[in-house]
C-alpha cells in the first residue's frame, strides 16, 4: 500500500466515524440537535478536525440523507428486473421499501420525523408534481402506469395514489419501528398482511369506483 492509498483510507475511516456519531446523536435526540460539537465530543476530537472532512452541519447531514435515501432506491430498482405482473412487481417493491426501512430503523426515524426545512426536502412527497422530482416515487408511479394502462385514469389520479400508498407505508414502518416487541412472526404477518390488503384492496379494488 502506498502512502497515499495509506492517507486516503484513513481519511474514509475518519469521515465514516464522523458519520456514525452523527447518526447516533440524529437518533437519540433528532436532526435538529445535532450540531458540530456534539459531534466532535462523541468522537473526542476538536470542531476544527471535522471541518477537515466537512463543510459544516448541514453537508453531514445531506450526506446522511443521500446515503439513506441510496438504500431505498437500490431495493427499489432491484425489483424491476424481476420477472411478473406489474401487480407482482408492485407487492415486492412495497415489501422492498418496507425491509429496507427496517435494516436502518434509527436513520430512518429521525429523518422521517423531522421538520426541518433542510431535511423535508429530502423526505417531503405530499405536494403535486412529487412523481417528478422524487426517485422513488416516480418509480412506484411507473408500475402503477401499468397496472392502470386499461383503465380510464390520468396522471394526477396515480400520483395521488402513490403518495398515498407511501404515507401509509410510512406509517406502518414507523410503528414497526416503535414495538420492538411484537416479535419476527407477527412482523411478517403484518407486513405480508399490509402488501396485500393494500394492494388488492386499494389499487385493485374501490379506489377506481368514483373515478
Amino acid at each position: 500500500m502506498t502512502i497515499k492509498d495509506r492517507q486516503e483510507r484513513e481519511r474514509e475511516e475518519m469521515r465514516e466515524l464522523i458519520l456514525n456519531a452523527a447518526n447516533k446523536i440524529m437518533s437519540e435526540e433528532g436532526i435538529d440537535k445535532l450540531s458540530v460539537r456534539k459531534i466532535a465530543n462523541r468522537i473526542e476530537y476538536s470542531p476544527t478536525i471535522i471541518y477537515h472532512y466537512f463543510r459544516d452541519k448541514d453537508e453531514i447531514v445531506e450526506h446522511q440523507m443521500k446515503r439513506g435515501y441510496q438504500k431505498i432506491l437500490t431495493a427499489l430498482s432491484s425489483v424491476n428486473s424481476v420477472e411478473g405482473s406489474p401487480v407482482e412487481r408492485l407487492r415486492a417493491q412495497t415489501r422492498k421499501y418496507i425491509e429496507a426501512a427496517l435494516k436502518m430503523p434509527d436513520e430512518y426515524k429521525a429523518a422521517q420525523l423531522s421538520t426541518s426545512p433542510a431535511i423535508l426536502e429530502y423526505t417531503s412527497s405530499l405536494f403535486k408534481g412529487a412523481a417528478s422530482k422524487k426517485p422513488a416515487l416516480r418509480i412506484l408511479t411507473q408500475c402503477l402506469k401499468e397496472i392502470y394502462k386499461d383503465k380510464n385514469v390520468d396522471d394526477s389520479f396515480i400520483e395521488l395514489t402513490a403518495q398515498v400508498l407511501a404515507a401509509s407505508t410510512f406509517g406502518l414502518i414507523i410503528k414497526l419501528i416503535l414495538e420492538k416487541d411484537i416479535g419476527e412472526d407477527q412482523r411478517n404477518q403484518l407486513i405480508d398482511h399490509y402488501v396485500h390488503s393494500m394492494i388488492d384492496g386499494m389499487i385493485l379494488g374501490k379506489s377506481l369506483e368514483n373515478v
